[in-house]
């Protein structure tokens, strides 16, 4: 694997840093099984914004729809 800084002058320290994320993500790729279903994070879940009533009809209706209260 080769990396290349593209732009700005990295510090050794941050170099270091990212080549470490670089390196876990890559890991915790390799060690899930190719065919595991891939968990979906709850932020990124529709049914978490998806109220069961609709909002009332208003300016401010469509910010209501994603996010209720």
């Amino acid at each position: 694997m080769n990396i290349k800084v593209v732009r700005g002058n990295p510090t050794p320290e941050e170099l270091a840093a990212t080549l470490a994320v670089v390196r876990a993500r890559a890991a915790a790729a390799a060690a899930t099984p190719p065919g595991a279903p891939r968990q979906r994070d709850a932020w990124s879940d529709p049914s978490r914004i998806a109220s069961a009533r609709l909002p009332h009809p208003g300016p401010t209706a469509w910010t209501r729809t994603y996010w209720p209260g």
